[in-house]
């Protein structure tokens, strides 16, 4: 955990004094990157800076002091640590997106998987998950995995991913048999993976997002974080599959 925040502090993106920074996790990839193009034009003059990464490796960035304004998670565990370190402003928290897990394939595989237990046999070799320890998509994993008691058994051939698009990419690039991705994720690679089934998961999948209690730009965060719940917000996020909260 502290290699894989010590990388991502590496490789943050440069910000200035009037840049916006949303920190987001990284199964947002796509479809924040859009929404900040919509705020932008929106509010001129304004840059959004987006700075992608597992939502726990976010979190121990804001902690330590990384510029942040606005935090959005891939679940509800990693904005309950930040709420519980004094790090979010006071009634800023809301649910803005809901999504699934899934199990995917590479494509052109010819493996027959109808359940989960089907890992179980030989002929798959190696699965991809995102680390429970750090990452959302590798938590829901874990506990979908443990309600059939399989997690213990499957520990030997799961490949732990930093998040959750390293998964996908394991899949995408056929360096493993199956993975674990949100839904979401799964559907920017529709070339190049399949989905195997949905994977039902003890709590629904929701995304919080919060402005940060130290934010330089807490009126601009909060805006931001208006326009993200606004209909033309969630318009956005369902273009790339992302559910209502």
């Amino acid at each position: 955990m502290a290699f894989a925040a010590a990388l991502a502090w590496s490789v943050m993106p440069v910000a200035r004094a009037d840049d916006l920074v949303v920190s987001a996790a990284a199964s947002l990839t796509n479809a924040f990157q859009s929404v900040a193009k919509a705020y932008e034009a929106k509010h001129p003059g304004t840059h959004v800076v987006l700075n992608f990464a597992a939502s726990d490796v976010l979190l121990q960035q804001i902690a330590n002091g990384a510029p942040a304004d606005v935090f959005a998670s891939a679940d509800q565990a990693a904005m309950d640590k930040a709420q519980a370190q004094s790090l979010l402003l006071a009634g800023s928290r809301r649910n803005f997106a809901a999504n699934q897990l899934v199990l995917i394939a590479p494509a052109s595989s010819t493996l027959k998987l109808s359940s989960l237990r089907d890992l179980e046999q030989s002929s798959v070799k190696r699965i991809a998950a995102g680390d429970p320890a750090s990452v959302p998509a590798g938590r829901y994993t874990k506990g979908a995995l443990e309600a059939q008691g399989l997690w213990q058994g499957l520990s030997a051939k799961t490949v732990l991913a930093q998040n959750v698009r390293q998964s996908l990419d394991y899949v995408s690039r056929d360096e493993v048999d199956a993975g674990f991705v949100f839904a979401t994720d799964a559907a920017i690679a529709k070339d190049k993976v399949r989905v195997v089934m949905t994977v039902p998961t003890a709590a629904p999948i929701a995304y919080p997002l919060a402005v940060i209690a130290q934010s330089r730009h807490a009126s601009e965060a909060q805006a931001f974080a208006a326009f993200v719940l606004s209909p033309e917000g969630q318009s956005v996020l369902s273009q790339y599959g992302f559910l209502k909260p």
